[in-house]
């Protein structure tokens, strides 16, 4: 399969590979949590509505630090409009940012980012690890203004520190990791009035269409 171990599986549903994914991201009017991953706070965080569009899902996710500097995701399933949150979601939110350190209480949280992309999942079993490969990827603020990237794919494998086939397959085609975000790349593609310096070599080595004002 293009390089990787014979036995690499691809996850299929009904004959599907491909699936739709779309996350509407919270943030407060003030962008703190923007702006904490952007000045390496190490208390930040990240809220989204996520839905699976291929099956309706939707669920609330919450994103924090952890010890040594770990990601920590944390959801429950979502009901109701996706363009705000609940008052079952928001009693999570500040639960979960209280544990996290980061008092919520007064903060506001309103849409701050749409993306939508399409997903295929592998998995290779001799290490146990997951490859996803997202593509169509469009970023929309809330005013409308949406920008379109049809000719990239986001590679993410999950292999831990040994990797696995599919690392060293990307490391003999010359491609490096590199951390993405797909809520910090979209705003300081589309938002110049923030600071984007850390998103920024994504943008030019990755999207530079992104940086040119071109609409979607």
């Amino acid at each position: 399969m293009g390089g990787l171990d014979e036995d690499t599986r691809v996850l299929d549903v009904d004959g599907a590979r491909e699936f739709a994914y779309r996350s509407v991201y919270f943030d407060t009017p003030e962008m703190d949590g923007y702006l904490g991953a952007a000045r390496h706070r190490r208390r930040r965080f990240k809220l989204r509505i996520r839905t699976y569009l291929d099956s309706g899902q939707h669920f609330f996710e919450v994103k924090t630090r952890g010890p040594r500097g770990t990601t920590v995701k944390q959801r429950i399933p979502y009901e109701g409009d996706v363009r705000r949150l609940g008052p079952g979601a928001r009693a999570y939110a500040d639960t979960v940012l209280a544990e996290a350190g980061i008092n919520s209480g007064r903060l506001r949280f309103v849409p701050a980012l749409t993306t939508y992309y399409r997903r295929t999942t592998l998995f290779l079993p001799a290490t146990g690890s997951r490859l996803t490969v997202d593509t169509d990827l469009t970023w929309t603020l809330p005013d409308g203004t949406a920008l379109r990237t049809p000719d990239r794919a986001i590679v993410e494998t999950k292999a831990g520190r040994a990797g696995s086939g599919a690392d060293r397959l990307l490391w003999s085609l010359k491609h490096r990791p590199c951390p993405v975000s797909k809520y910090g790349t979209g705003l300081a593609a589309l938002r110049p009035d923030l600071p984007s310096n850390r998103w920024l070599p994504v943008l030019r080595r990755h999207f530079p269409t992104a940086l040119d004002g071109s609409p979607a």
